[in-house]
C-alpha cells in the first residue's frame, strides 16, 4: 500500500495552493473526458495484449479515480478511503460463497447470485423496470448490449438464436424498403438486431467491432502500400481495389 499513499499524496500535493496551476482549476466535469479517455486507452492496449503499456494505462486510469477522490475530499464529500471501504464492502456483500457461508459452484451461479443481492441493495428498490441504471452516457453498441442483457434476465428474450437471426433478415429488408427519414430508424432497429445476436453467440459487440475496425485498419493500410500511395488507390476502378484488399487479408492470416 506505499505506493497507492505515495500517490494519493502526490495528488494532494499536485492540488495544493503552491502545487500545480493545471491541477489546482481542475473540476469533476472538466476531468469527464480523461476518465473516459484513458479508460479507452487502456482497452486498447488489453486489445494489443501490450501488457508493458496496459501497466501504463492502469495507472493513468488509476490516477483519475484518486484525482476525483481528491477533489470529493476537499468538498467535504467523502475521501479514497471512503472508495476503498465501500468497493471491499459491495464485493464482499455480492461473493457471499466467497466470504460467507452460500454456495455458488458455477459461474451462471455466481452472475444469478449477484443480480439478486444488487436488488436487495439500497436504491435498487426504487427502481421501476428491469433497465433502469443502465446509462444513458455509454457507447450506443455497449447501452444496447446491456439494456438487451436486463430486458433478457426479466424474460424478455427469444428462446433460442433463431429468433434473432430472423430479427436480423427482417430488419434488413425493412431497410431496405425505407425512404426519407425512416431509413435512419430502420438502421438503428437492424444495429439493434445486430447486437442482439452478437449476445446470442456470447460475443460482445463492443469488442467485436473494436477488432474490426483495427483489422479494416490495418489491411486498408496494406492495399494502400500495395497500390503505391492514397493517389494511385484513386485511379484504381473497384476490381483492382479488390484485388489488393484479398491479397492484403490473405497476407495477414
Amino acid at each position: 500500500m506505499e505506493r497507492f499513499d505515495e500517490l494519493v499524496r502526490v495528488m494532494a500535493q499536485l492540488r495544493a495552493p503552491e502545487g500545480c496551476p493545471w491541477d489546482r482549476e481542475q473540476t469533476h466535469r472538466s476531468l469527464r473526458p480523461y476518465l473516459l479517455e484513458e479508460a479507452y486507452e487502456a482497452l486498447e492496449a488489453m486489445d494489443a495484449e501490450d501488457w508493458p503499456r496496459l501497466c501504463d494505462e492502469l495507472g493513468d486510469v488509476l490516477l483519475q479515480v484518486v484525482f476525483h477522490a481528491q477533489l470529493a475530499s476537499e468538498r467535504g464529500d467523502f475521501g479514497v478511503e471512503d472508495v476503498c471501504e465501500k468497493i471491499v464492502t459491495k464485493l464482499k456483500r455480492r461473493h457471499p460463497h466467497v466470504f460467507a457461508d452460500s454456495v455458488a459452484d458455477t459461474p451462471d451461479e455466481v452472475i444469478d447470485r449477484w443480480e439478486k443481492l444488487k436488488r436487495e441493495e439500497d436504491g435498487y428498490q426504487e427502481r421501476e423496470s428491469a433497465v433502469d441504471g443502465v446509462p444513458a452516457i455509454l457507447p450506443a453498441l455497449q447501452r444496447a448490449y446491456k439494456l438487451q442483457k436486463r430486458a433478457s434476465r426479466a424474460g424478455f428474450d427469444w428462446p433460442d438464436i433463431s429468433g434473432p437471426r430472423a430479427k436480423v433478415d427482417e430488419e434488413l429488408r425493412e431497410v431496405e424498403e425505407a425512404e426519407g427519414q425512416a431509413v435512419e430508424e430502420e438502421v438503428g432497429d437492424l444495429l439493434f438486431a445486430v447486437v442482439n445476436l452478437a449476445r446470442f453467440l456470447d460475443v460482445e459487440p463492443e469488442g467485436a467491432l473494436r477488432g474490426a475496425n483495427e483489422r479494416f485498419s490495418r489491411r486498408f493500410r496494406a492495399v494502400e502500400e500495395q497500390a503505391g500511395g492514397s493517389e494511385r488507390l484513386r485511379e484504381m476502378d473497384l476490381e483492382e481495389m479488390d484485388i489488393l484488399w484479398e491479397r492484403a487479408k490473405a497476407e495477414e492470416a
